[in-house]
């Protein structure tokens, strides 16, 4: 029985092959310029740029789009979301709004953790999530 999640090479769409392991390849701003002048400009095909580039056409359309809807700004780096309080949870110089902010958000945590019915014993590499039967649930030791 061959399962396909077995083999040395992965299908993407488009019929592209990326071996195991291969990353996703990552298009900078310029590029992302470069091949939608040349469809806007030079009215190049987008299937043939595509093929000249190595990229599925659905994503030339698409920064097509996005190019025509924001300009450049479209593609510019997007921050990630994150968590806001992470910086703050770091930081020693809070301000008294930060602080009282990281405070709240802690503290709505532990609300919610102790609304599934259960709560934190110890710290660090002793740290477990204990249930009110006593029994642990989760346990971060390695």
């Amino acid at each position: 029985m061959c399962l396909p999640f077995l083999y040395a090479k992965i299908r993407v769409s488009g019929g592209e092959e990326m071996r195991k392991g291969q990353t996703k390849r990552v298009w900078t701003k310029e590029q992302k310029l470069e091949i939608v002048h040349k469809h806007l400009d030079e009215h190049i095909s987008i299937k043939k740029l595509g093929k000249e580039y190595g990229i599925i056409h659905g994503m030339v359309s698409r920064w097509t789009k996005e190019y025509l809807a924001g300009g450049e700004v479209a593609f510019d780096p997007k921050p990630h979301p994150g968590n806001k309080f992470a910086a703050l949870h770091r930081s020693k110089n809070l301000s008294e709004v930060e602080r009282l902010r990281l405070l709240v958000a802690k503290q709505e945590i532990e609300i919610a953790r102790l609304k599934k019915g259960y709560w934190v014993e110890g710290a660090g590499a002793n740290k477990e999530y204990v249930t009110g039967q006593d029994v642990s649930t989760k346990s971060l030791k390695k």
